[in-house]
């Protein structure tokens, strides 16, 4: 599906945790997340600790927007 919105001309980027699979199906910005159940957060900590999980990993992903890639990059995340 990435491939298929990037042909139509729109900028994607696809946040998940299983990077290979990602890599696989042909995704070109890649920007990885924590885990599946939570992919931007994590439960057992802090609402202040997961907030600046989820706002690193949206503000990566909103950059990566910005960025003209030629091959497949995986951005890498502060937090």
């Amino acid at each position: 599906m990435v491939k298929e919105i990037e042909r139509a001309g729109f900028p994607i980027v696809q946040m998940c945790n299983l990077i290979p699979v990602a890599s696989t199906v042909g995704a070109n910005k890649i920007v990885p997340t924590i885990s599946i159940p939570y992919p931007l957060g994590d439960p057992s900590t802090s609402k202040e600790q997961q907030w600046k999980l989820r706002y690193h990993r949206v503000g990566t992903a909103l950059d990566a927007l910005t960025v003209d890639v030629q091959e497949q990059t995986i951005f890498k995340v502060k937090i």
